[in-house]
């Protein structure tokens, strides 16, 4: 009777396995909030089997065919390497970071720029003309005697050896450390003095630079006997100048006998018009329109709105040793920038009438990493010497002053004075034309680096100008031009071909042009790129770029649990356990209950890990419960 009791009947015990089973295949398929793959093959088996990506179904469509998954394999890799290498040049073209040039056209009414006109020739200012007279006559000599040259003089007072001879000894010693000679064109020996007449073509002439100890000198030597006398000649004419304790001494401003007349938009000139400054060089300058206060305008384009000039240019004691050319010279630039009038600046004839049509023209460059370009210098490591604001010829200019006070003492001429330095004068820095030459070459060489330091600004202003010329005064009306020139300024004509000139400054329209620059390879459109290179090879979406970047993400979670079980399994293998030879099958036992009962995994936060798949067949019910039920 205890036996019948124990038993359980047969319909029973099947329901109840019947039950065990759904219930087991209800929690294997019950969503869990993380979802695991059990092996690499079933993560790759599933995503190819679901993803949105062309192409990809076919690895696993076509299993049982060998040769055809061998084919979409390398077909598919290859098609992805083709697709990130064009990713690559898009990406390479967007870190170039290309730019548009968008070109504008603007009608506004123009602000006139800053003109800067000199007589082209440097005068005789009283407070170094002794000193100048003293050069000339020593050059007279050296002329004399290279040359057989005779020059006249202005002064007749030279005539008396004893009065040259007084006069000269201050400018004698500096001369004769600095000789102009004549020298061999190859390998620039010095002439003597009692040698036999040669082929001028065979001979350069030049002056020698030594250092302060004399060990070692510098040839400068010109091909061209006129360009060697005037650099010889101007190089002891800036020792003059540098001499001079105050630079106002040489502010000896000649403007109405230089300006005779001077009109804008038909309205006078005044003094309140220009500034003055003296150029070594140049001469007397005179700035029209650079007082920031009260700039003028163009309210029409033409040569009747614009700046007229009427300019002596017969040369009347000036020094014919440092300029050759007769006329006076022009140059537009903007305000707030120094005039640099060996660089943009241009000559003007006399006895012409010479007509100048601007056109103003904008650069608006992209600073940061689409050009290096600088907004205002202060990123610069380069001392703006100057009084104005930043350009590139400012620049330069400072760097290479900075590095002349650096390497030789002293400061050159030409350039504004750093505080706390003094100009250049072989009175006290004896061999500062060594070192001048010297580091003009490796300046020029950009062993400095100037060019390099010194970069464009990212706005600059610039004006294209074209010149046309006429004769002025014509040969009908010079003589009654002349006449009332004469009784307006004092004028006494002795030349009348080259006594004058006329100048017009004009805007030749109204409309000026905006260069700029805005960037060509946004975020935006690299990213339309990338998705249209994306859907040219695969054919899908931003959701399928999700999907693989879920794959990834499986993958390494994957290879991180894997690693951890591995990791764990080592750590729990004791080494004083049972020997491997021994008959303990505890573990054996304990593995085959776990299999007997359901196959399931605890996971925190309600994972569930997926069986493993050996075919695409789909999973049916576990064999375990079969077995248990049996």
């Amino acid at each position: 009777g205890s036996v019948k009791a124990g038993k359980m009947p047969e319909g029973e015990k099947m329901r109840q396995c019947k039950q065990e089973a759904q219930q087991q295949q209800k929690e294997d398929e019950r969503e869990g909030l993380i979802e695991f793959y059990g092996s690499y093959q079933e993560l790759f088996q599933f995503f190819c089997s679901n993803t949105t990506i062309h192409g990809a179904i076919r690895l696993v469509c076509s299993k049982k065919n060998k040769m055809k998954t061998a084919f979409w394999s390398v077909l598919f890799f290859l098609t992805f390497s083709l697709m990130y290498w064009q990713f690559g040049i898009l990406y390479r073209e967007y870190f170039s970071y290309p730019v548009n040039l968008n070109l504008n056209l603007n009608s506004d009414r123009l602000t006139f720029p800053a003109v800067t006109l000199c007589t082209l020739n440097p005068y005789r200012y009283s407070a170094i003309r002794k000193k100048l007279d003293e050069l000339d006559q020593i050059t007279h000599q050296t002329l004399l005697d290279l040359y057989d040259y005779n020059m006249s003089l202005a002064r007749s007072d030279w005539s008396a050896p004893s009065t040259r001879k007084r006069s000269s000894r201050s400018l004698l010693h500096h001369v004769q450390r600095h000789p102009l000679r004549r020298q061999k064109r190859d390998n620039l020996v010095s002439l003597p003095e009692n040698s036999p007449s040669v082929d001028k073509n065979d001979w350069k002439i030049g002056f020698v630079l030594c250092s302060e100890n004399n060990k070692d000198c510098f040839h400068q030597a010109y091909s061209s006997g006129v360009d060697a006398v005037r650099e010889w000649y101007s190089f002891h004419y800036i020792n003059i100048l540098a001499q001079m304790p105050d630079a106002k001494a040489l502010d000896e401003s000649d403007f109405e006998n230089f300006i005779y007349a001077c009109r804008f938009n038909e309205a006078t000139c005044d003094k309140a018009n220009y500034t003055h400054f003296h150029h070594p060089l140049y001469g007397n300058c005179y700035t029209f329109n650079d007082n920031s206060s009260s700039l003028w305008t163009s309210s029409l384009p033409g040569i009747n709105n614009g700046l007229s000039l009427v300019v002596r240019t017969e040369q009347n004691d000036f020094i014919p040793l440092l300029s050759t050319v007769t006329g006076a010279r022009v140059m537009v630039h903007d305000q707030n920038e120094p005039a640099f009038m060996d660089d943009g600046g241009f000559n003007v004839r006399p006895g012409i009438e010479t007509s100048i049509s601007m056109r103003k023209e904008m650069t608006v460059r992209l600073g940061g990493s689409y050009s290096d370009c600088t907004e205002d210098g202060s990123d610069v490591p380069v001392q703006n010497l100057y009084s104005s604001r930043y350009t590139e010829q400012v620049c330069i200019r400072s760097c290479f002053q900075l590095n002349m006070v650096e390497r030789c003492g002293c400061a050159y001429y030409f350039y504004p004075l750093p505080a706390g330095k003094k100009y250049c004068d072989y009175t006290k820095h004896i061999a500062w034309g060594y070192c001048y030459y010297k580091l003009l070459a490796e300046f020029k060489a950009d062993v400095l680096g100037c060019f390099h330091k010194c970069r464009k600004p990212c706005k600059m202003t610039e004006y294209q100008l074209s010149a046309g010329y006429s004769r002025w005064p014509s040969a009908v009306s010079e003589d009654w031009v002349f006449y009332m020139l004469s009784q307006q300024n004092k004028y006494n004509i002795t030349s009348k071909r080259n006594g004058v000139a006329k100048v017009n400054i004009f805007f030749e329209e109204w409309n000026y042009k905006t260069n700029g620059e805005s960037p060509a390879f946004t975020v935006v459109t690299l990213l339309s790129q990338l998705g249209n290179q994306w859907s040219l090879w695969f054919g899908s979406s931003v959701l399928s770029v999700m999907e693989l970047a879920e794959l990834i993400l499986d993958f390494i979670a994957i290879t991180l649990i894997l690693a951890f079980r591995w990791l764990r399994s080592h750590k729990t293998r004791s080494p004083r356990g049972p020997h491997p030879n021994s008959h303990d099958n505890t573990a054996f036992q304990d593995e085959t209950s776990g299999l007997s009962a359901p196959h399931r995994f605890t996971v925190e936060a309600v994972v569930t890990m997926l069986p493993s798949y050996n075919s695409l067949e789909p999973r049916g019910p576990s064999r375990d419960g079969e077995m248990g039920c049996e």
